[in-house]
């Protein structure tokens, strides 16, 4: 019951921050152009890291940050991988989703993590890793979920990026905040619509993403030869 009323008062949350926003949301396509400055952003940031609460229930997540959105607005961040570069435009539509994903790079949690999942003409995930630096890294920042947010009228088309479902118990397929997938699929993967978050898109890089789903891999689709996400970071 509790899960239940979290989960109520989650959509109240975005349904009082909604009011002003446009109610149809229209897809944009992978293949707009987009003018990009590669300049990497200068973040000052108005919380040390000592007044960094331990997360660890989805109350105490969304109070933070809902708190932390009101500070950082950035929405692209640049993944430098093994394979080069892939930046990332995050919607503002999904912003719970935004700002979780723009606090975890300032705060380093992508670094030397791997694409742990790969699937080729599917999807690559990344965010996680075989070192255990990575487990402290999630330890640090607390064990949480975030609550599924599909009706922004997203679809799951080549190039966007999507949260997957956490892997503790979570019938309601609240999202792993650590984690995220890349479609690489031509044509999209629209069976997965409705169940995932989608939360942006790659805006330069589909190149490095369809080398990093080429490669060789196991029978858990983990790669044969680890492949790192070597440093995420916030750009202009």
């Amino acid at each position: 019951m509790r899960i239940v009323y979290l989960l109520c008062l989650f959509l109240l949350l975005l349904n009082c921050e909604d009011k002003h926003s446009k109610k149809n949301v229209k897809q944009e396509t992978i293949e707009n152009k987009v003018e990009k400055k590669d300049t990497i952003a200068v973040v000052e940031d108005d919380y040390d890291k000592k007044d960094f609460p331990v997360l660890d229930g989805l109350m105490n997540a969304m109070e933070f940050f809902l708190e932390y959105e009101k500070h950082h607005k950035e929405n692209k961040v640049r993944l430098t991988t093994d394979f080069g570069t892939i930046d990332i435009l995050l919607f503002e539509e999904t912003k719970f989703h935004r700002v979780n994903f723009i606090y975890l790079t300032k705060r380093g949690y992508f670094d030397n993590t791997q694409f742990y999942r790969v699937i080729n003409n599917f999807m690559i995930q990344g965010g996680n890793s075989d070192d255990k630096k990575t487990a402290r890294k999630r330890a640090e920042i607390g064990r949480y979920l975030l609550p599924t947010d599909t009706k922004r009228g997203f679809t799951h088309e080549r190039g966007v990026i999507s949260m997957p479902s956490g892997e503790i118990d979570n019938p309601y397929k609240l999202a792993s905040p650590f984690e995220f997938f890349i479609v690489q699929q031509q044509g999209g993967s629209h069976f997965l619509d409705g169940d995932y978050t989608i939360f942006g898109k790659v805006i330069d890089g589909m190149d490095v993403v369809d080398k990093i789903a080429a490669v060789k891999t196991d029978d858990a689709d983990w790669p044969l030869v680890n492949i790192y996400i070597r440093k995420a970071e916030i750009i202009n």
